[in-house]
């Protein structure tokens, strides 16, 4: 747990699911957290519940401005900034027949371009710092291609990407991918496809809770430093794929 003590950790995608989770754990461990959603009545709950360690912001990570804004603010709270947790995603998943255009653009702009706006917004001062660590939430489909998932898959290959473009450019800043099998979260919510959301509730038969990704969040993030944990895959034991 010492290489979270005292640290402090940006969480995006923070009001449900993984992202919640993960705020959670970090802070039993005595990490500071300044965490980031839309939905913020649901971050002002859990930041009250946590106490003084835990912070929140509204966080629109498409926006670059906005995402600066939000470390900006972390960095007068807490001072310091140690490591971004990039978990903020969307999955409306649909056969590219379908043509649903704006659910792809939706795709790529948060799960792509919030991913480099988080990026952007401190890496400038890691490399100041010479040190820090980005953790990218990605998926399975990072991995592999299903039916309606063509462009959700694209996203997270990706966010893979651009990780290990990160980690090869910057020998003092830690970077780790971490690729969730199916969880039972709130994502996939947006599905509008009926057919492919029935689906969706079939594949969530055997699924892992949110904690689970967390822990292994939490395991990156507490490595010492020299020791980049470069990729973490959790599935399902049960799972297929």
């Amino acid at each position: 747990m010492a290489g979270i003590i005292d640290k402090t950790i940006l969480i995006t995608g923070a009001s449900s699911g993984i992202g919640e989770a993960t705020v959670r754990v970090l802070a039993q461990v005595g990490a500071r957290l300044f965490i980031g959603a839309r939905r913020t009545d649901r971050l002002k709950v859990l930041a009250s519940e946590l106490g003084d360690h835990v912070a929140w912001s509204a966080l629109d990570v498409t926006d670059g401005a906005d995402f600066e804004a939000f470390a900006a603010a972390a960095e007068a709270r807490f001072v310091r900034i140690d490591a971004l947790v990039n978990n903020a995603g969307v999955m409306p998943l649909s056969p590219l027949a379908a043509l649903k255009r704006e659910e792809w653009r939706r795709m790529v702009d948060v799960n792509i371009h919030g991913v480099l706006n988080g990026i952007a917004a401190v890496l400038p001062r890691f490399v100041a710092q010479r040190s820090g660590h980005v953790v990218n939430v990605a998926s399975i489909g990072a991995h592999m291609v299903v039916p309606t998932g063509a462009v959700y898959c694209a996203t997270k290959y990706a966010v893979w990407a651009i990780t290990e473009g990160l980690r090869q450019e910057h020998d003092d800043i830690r970077a780790t991918v971490i690729s969730p099998g199916v969880v039972a979260t709130e994502l996939g919510s947006d599905i509008t496809d009926p057919q492919v959301a029935d689906a969706l509730k079939v594949w969530r038969q055997k699924s892992l809770t949110p904690d689970a990704i967390a822990r292994a969040i939490r395991y990156a993030l507490e490595q010492p430093e020299g020791v980049d944990i470069n990729e973490v895959i959790v599935r399902p034991t049960a799972a297929g794929m």
